[in-house]
């Protein structure tokens, strides 16, 4: 499928309040998974819009300064309430590792997807908090199976917004059915299917349709699920700063890898099918979780950092705004091993 469109990103902004371990104060920091996986896009060179929503208070200054700072194309739906999500975040020195709560707030009046749209991503919060959750499931399914376009998820759940184990499980599920492409990491499955392998339950969410399944495992890397295949790819070994932003730094550098320029610049959306494609695939958006592990926040990699990277690992391919086809974030870990 060749276009000369974009990658759109739908879902929310928010605050973070990070407060770390014995700290007597919070720090605000602006993002949302979402937004940040639309900065990582940017950084790495892709054409890039996102659709979220913020209010009119004080933490949406926030949110709306932020967003004007990083340069990214954004698109912003009118928020029914007013209000802007706030999240919580709970960082453990020792491990880098955050929890987090949240003042939900996802209530987009409308979204409306761009025409020239080649690859829709969505989830997190955006895929279960309503009335949101509604409109965005409606955006991918009128996507979904379009010639010359994909739908991809990032579950990335938050039993906090949702605690209904089942509520949140048929959110997940109704959202897989429309993508092409759906990632979760071993943490998302446990909570969502308690006491399955969650390989299991990764393949079963590859039955409800997509084509590409992608399961992060924390400092064991990430697996790929396909119709005919199963593919591992290791973690490589890092110092973790903190783990925020580092699965969607992954999710960015995953969906860069679906969208990259071919001959003549035109970009391919190609979701990785042969098991050597996966792989490359899944290589650089681990390289990718990696390198937004090594500094505190949300703070993904630029296309520079990401190509050094995976030349030292010895990757055949190069990032995906390089003008070939390129080549996991986790749990707690985002597919990072410590050193």
């Amino acid at each position: 499928m060749t276009t000369t469109g974009r990658i759109t990103v739908v879902g929310e902004s928010l605050v973070d309040l990070v407060w770390r371990t014995g700290a007597g104060t919070v720090t605000p920091h602006p993002g949302g998974s979402p937004a940040n996986v639309a900065i990582g896009l940017q950084r790495l060179g892709v054409p890039v819009s996102l659709i979220t929503a913020w209010g009119d208070d004080a933490p949406g200054a926030l949110v709306g300064e932020y967003l004007a700072g990083t340069g990214l194309d954004v698109l912003r739906a009118p928020a029914c309430s007013g209000r802007t999500m706030v999240a919580l975040a709970y960082v453990d020195d020792a491990t880098g590792s955050a929890r987090y709560d949240f003042l939900a707030a996802w209530d987009p009046e409308r979204l409306e997807v761009p025409e020239d749209t080649a690859l829709l991503h969505t989830g997190s919060l955006a895929a279960v908090v309503e009335p949101g959750a509604g409109r965005v499931l409606d955006a991918c399914r009128r996507l979904h199976g379009r010639p010359g376009t994909a739908v991809a998820v990032d579950l990335n759940v938050r039993p906090a917004v949702q605690p209904d184990r089942d509520a949140y499980r048929a959110a997940a599920e109704r959202i897989a059915r429309a993508a092409d492409v759906v990632k979760a990491s071993e943490e998302d499955l446990a909570w969502l299917y308690p006491g399955q392998d969650p390989a299991r339950s990764a393949r079963s969410l590859l039955a409800l349709g997509p084509r590409l399944a992608v399961l992060t495992r924390g400092e064991r890397g990430a697996t790929g699920f396909t119709a005919g295949a199963e593919v591992p790819v290791p973690a490589p070994v890092t110092a973790v700063a903190d783990t925020i932003g580092a699965g969607d730094a992954f999710q960015s550098a995953l969906l860069a890898a679906m969208f990259a320029p071919g001959p003549g610049g035109a970009r391919t959306v190609r979701i990785p099918a042969a098991p050597q494609e996966v792989a490359q695939a899944l290589r650089q958006a681990v390289a990718a979780g990696a390198l937004a592990t090594t500094r505190p926040g949300a703070q993904p990699p630029h296309l520079r950092e990401l190509r050094d990277a995976l030349a030292e690992v010895g990757s055949a391919a190069p990032a995906a705004g390089t003008g070939t086809h390129p080549a996991g974030d986790g749990g707690a870990q985002d597919g990072v091993k410590n050193a």
